[in-house]
């Protein structure tokens, strides 16, 4: 079993940021076109999960990928079963990167309402929870979407990411709690003026060893979650780049001193299949070095 001791303390301390690889069914397609891996190249999911595995791998296994600049990782469920150098993911992370591992645990959204998109229900939720424990998987990740600027629905969107939270807790891990405002929203800083109070109403209950960290969109007002990131049950807060380029999304998290990030589409950009490793490594770690700056600016 991993050091949890050792994983907390990087999660709280550590200089640096936080990958996100965790694609799934959805998001998968977009991401390999981008790529530079068309639709047409696989016939059935098991093909296409297998093209963005060897995506991951790559990067993973490259000269930046480490803890230097990149504390943590947050993975697709389907990765677990999967190895790098003969180790299972989460295990070769932490063992020969010194990176932890985080887990996706979201299946989805509900239909919009109150101009949000709370959780699917999460079938099997304790076992998967239990099983990736058990991998040393340290944390979770769940995702859901504000749309705008409604109190009742920022309210329930809030509700329903703790209860989940509150589950991940019991299991031994910590929940990255991630309540995504649609950087396209008409009223995308009220509605982040709402969702700072009612995530610190719900953290303000939060007791003793009930540690939480919170992925959030990079606000419009500057410092906006600085009082969050203060909080003794708040062990980080990170920055999701919501469509941002790595540049703009950089640019943003540089404002928030007390945020790092946790980037998905930032940190992939510009990368393609078919570059020789040099060129590959060579971007990756451009787009590495950028965010890390930011994380710690």
């Amino acid at each position: 079993m991993p050091d949890f001791a050792k994983m907390r303390d990087q999660m709280e301390n550590g200089a640096g940021f936080i990958a996100a690889l965790d694609q799934s069914g959805g998001s998968t397609p977009k991401a390999l076109a981008l790529y530079g891996v068309d639709a047409a190249e696989y016939d059935s999911e098991e093909a296409m999960f297998a093209e963005i595995q060897r995506m991951r791998a790559r990067i993973m296994t490259a000269p930046d990928f480490t803890s230097q600049k990149v504390i943590g990782t947050i993975l697709f469920e389907k990765t677990l079963g999967e190895q790098i150098e003969g180790q299972a993911v989460p295990s070769y992370l932490w063992d020969k990167r010194g990176v932890v591992p985080f887990l996706k645990i979201d299946k989805g959204l509900m239909e919009e309402r109150d101009d949000v998109q709370v959780l699917k229900p999460i079938p099997g939720l304790a076992d998967t929870l239990a099983a990736a424990r058990e991998m040393g998987v340290y944390g979770t990740k769940e995702r859901s979407v504000v749309h705008g600027a409604n109190a009742a629905g920022v309210d329930a969107i809030v509700a329903n990411q703790f209860e989940v939270a509150h589950a991940v807790i019991e299991a031994g891990m910590v929940p990255i709690i991630e309540p995504e405002v649609n950087i396209k929203s008409a009223t995308k800083a009220e509605a982040e003026a709402l969702l700072a109070d009612a995530l610190m109403r719900h953290t303000e209950q939060l007791g003793d060893g009930q540690n939480i960290m919170l992925k959030l969109t990079l606000p419009e007002q500057p410092g906006l979650y600085d009082a969050l990131a203060d909080h003794p049950r708040v062990m980080r807060v990170v920055a999701l780049s919501g469509g941002y380029s790595t540049q703009d999304a950089s640019a943003r998290l540089a404002q928030n001193h007390k945020m790092i990030a946790s980037f998905s589409r930032a940190l992939t950009e510009g990368l393609q299949r078919d570059m020789d490793e040099d060129g590959f490594r060579a971007a990756l770690g451009s787009n590495i070095d950028q965010i890390y700056r930011a994380s710690i600016a």
